[in-house]
């Protein structure tokens, strides 16, 4: 049985429950503390969003968003900011396209 089968049997409504659980993603901290972070260069506070957002965009199957999370959460646990600047701006850049995509849901 899959999810939506499951979902289906309770008499729940699986797309409802799929684009609430997306859009909480919009009231997520951690891009911010990320961009803050980097603004201060602390690499201790980046690597802890870096990674947080991570974690958030693999729970919600983020695809296009969690290989730049990943990448530049692994520069940043090395404790230096050498290639984290152009590994942020991939991020920024996908994390902006999945807001942009999770604010035009019905």
């Amino acid at each position: 049985m899959t999810i939506e089968e499951c979902y289906s049997a309770m008499g729940a409504n699986y797309q409802d429950v799929l684009r609430r659980f997306a859009r909480m993603f919009l009231q997520d901290t951690s891009f911010q503390q990320l961009t803050d972070a980097m603004a201060r260069q602390d690499v201790k506070d980046a690597f802890l969003a870096a990674h947080t957002l991570k974690g958030v965009c693999l729970n919600l199957g983020f695809s296009n968003l969690t290989p730049s999370a990943v990448a530049l959460t692994e520069i940043l646990r090395a404790g230096s900011f050498d290639g984290a600047a152009e590994q942020y701006a991939l991020v920024e850049k996908e994390y902006h396209k999945t807001i942009e995509a999770l604010n035009a849901l019905d």
